[in-house]
């Protein structure tokens, strides 16, 4: 991304007069999703794509496990042939990997694939690793996941919430990944960002370690050409591309009175792109899980989708952009963009947990947004950043067990 960043009124202007070929792909391209590996499952035909040289084949759509508790929902779809399963060992105050591991009971090893990750201490402003993250520390991290989700192995392995090159590259890190690769404890090792994604995303084709990378992209990105030409790179390389965040961050409802995003459509903007092989869809109701089926189904974008994000892209909504432009504004040095992250997590996702576990590890200052009089923050994005922070931060006088 530039270092400076397009004002949000330019970007708009160029976004809602000149969206252009990138934005809406037509149908009969040779390479929409349309043409790609198409296969039946049961009595319902998906659209499927590889994931880069791993040669595992994946429909375009899996699921995100993040926000769901539910083990019935899980297995619908599994059963669905959704396949791939992406958890954490954070998700849920690290509940989400052994819920997973009881679902999997019984089931063939070969029939699901699951990706699951690893995260050290980090410098929340600058993104570098700390003392405490070490080869050994990271290796813990990976035996207590297959601990947790009962497996001998599992398919990807991922160095989690990466925006700096530096730690991207960072060698205790890509050492216990090797290592474990060679162990035979994960097929496969990936890396995950939710921000800077071309810096990361470059970082990982020169690693010669990485397989799969596991990236944020949706139409809110002000800079998702450069993600996109970023993506075809990694996967000119034969790295796998999953795509996340793919709702803008406001995945199945609306907040505020805001246009509620239609899900198919955001989905399918993704999709347009060859280069994402497939995306980790965080449903968590039965009906949203029937709705990712008919974009497996019929992954065209339609006319009234392309006037309905057309029309979304021009509002503020949730999605933080991370630029940071805010933090050199910012006379308390707060981690704004992971602050906005957290918002997103109440108001987007409805999961407070995720939203008070985040707040709690950034170690804030027992006064926030009380007492700077007008806030010198300008968001690219134009968010009100003083009134969001306010609003989130409240979690902390939430007791932990009456929101878990």
């Amino acid at each position: 991304m530039s270092k400076k960043l397009m004002a949000r009124r330019e970007f708009l202007k160029t976004t809602t007069t000149g969206l252009g070929a990138f934005f809406f792909l037509s149908s009969n391209d040779p390479k929409s999703p349309g043409r790609t590996d198409i296969s039946s499952k049961g009595e319902r035909t998906y659209t499927y794509r590889t994931l880069g040289k791993t040669g595992i084949k994946l429909p375009v759509i899996t699921m995100g496990v993040m926000n769901s508790d539910n083990p019935n929902l899980v297995r619908a779809a599994l059963d669905a042939g959704l396949v791939m399963l992406d958890t954490a060992q954070v998700y849920q105050r690290g509940t989400n990997e052994g819920m997973i591991g009881e679902v999997l009971k019984g089931r063939p090893r070969d029939s699901y694939v699951i990706a699951t990750k690893g995260l050290l201490p980090k410098d929340q402003n600058t993104g570098l690793y700390t003392a405490e993250a070490t080869e050994e520390a990271f290796q813990k991290k990976i035996d207590q996941s297959l601990k947790n989700l009962g497996l001998d192995y599992v398919d990807i392995y991922y160095h989690h919430n990466v925006w700096r090159r530096e730690s991207a590259l960072y060698e205790p890190i890509m050492k216990a990944l090797e290592k474990s690769k060679k162990a035979g404890k994960t097929r496969f090792v990936g890396i995950t960002t939710h921000s800077k994604e071309p810096e990361v995303l470059q970082a990982a084709v020169d690693s010669n370690l990485y397989d799969v990378v596991l990236t944020a992209y949706n139409f809110r990105q002000h800079h998702y050409a450069e993600v996109r030409q970023a993506m075809a790179k990694a996967a000119g390389a034969g790295l796998g591309i999953v795509a996340m965040k793919t709702m803008g961050g406001n995945p199945r409802g609306n907040y505020s009175g805001e246009t509620k995003i239609d899900a198919p459509a955001a989905l399918k903007w993704a999709l347009q792109d060859p280069n994402v092989h497939t995306i980790i869809a965080g449903f968590t109701t039965f009906d949203q899980l029937n709705l990712d089926l008919s974009v497996l189904e019929a992954p065209a974008l339609t006319k009234p989708e392309k006037a309905h994000l057309r029309k979304a892209v021009a509002t503020v909504g949730l999605y933080c952009q991370g630029c940071e432009q805010c933090l050199s504004q910012c006379s308390r040095k707060l981690p704004i963009p992971d602050l906005m992250r957290a918002y997103m997590y109440v108001y987007g996702y409805r999961n407070l947990v995720a939203a008070q576990d985040l707040i709690f590890s950034l170690a804030l200052p027992l006064t926030v947004c009380g007492d700077c009089g007008d806030c010198p923050v300008k968001c690219a994005n134009g968010f009100k950043v003083a009134e969001r922070i306010r609003n989130v931060v409240r979690l902390r006088e939430v007791p932990a067990e009456f929101i878990a």
